[in-house]
């Protein structure tokens, strides 16, 4: 199975951009990504912005995330 996490471009150099997730921010390779921007929501999956998406959708997918884990942590600390 496979997992994309959904980031926000902040910084762009060459083919590699500076994502944002959540505070935490990472290096990516946007090879795949022609016409990436700064600003621009990405699909982000092993190092490389895999699709663009539009903010809507990414912020909808982060707190449907963040929620399982909440919900998780919840389950194992009634374990």
């Amino acid at each position: 199975m496979c997992l994309g996490i959904p980031a926000k471009i902040v910084r762009i150099k060459n083919n590699m951009g500076t994502i944002d997730i959540e505070g935490t921010q990472r290096e990516v390779s946007l090879l795949l990504q022609e016409d990436a921007k700064v600003g621009d929501y990405v699909i982000v999956h092993a190092g490389f912005a895999i699709q663009k998406i539009d903010e809507e959708e990414a912020l909808e997918t982060l707190r449907f995330l963040r929620q399982i884990v909440t919900e998780l942590d919840e389950k194992l600390g009634e374990s």
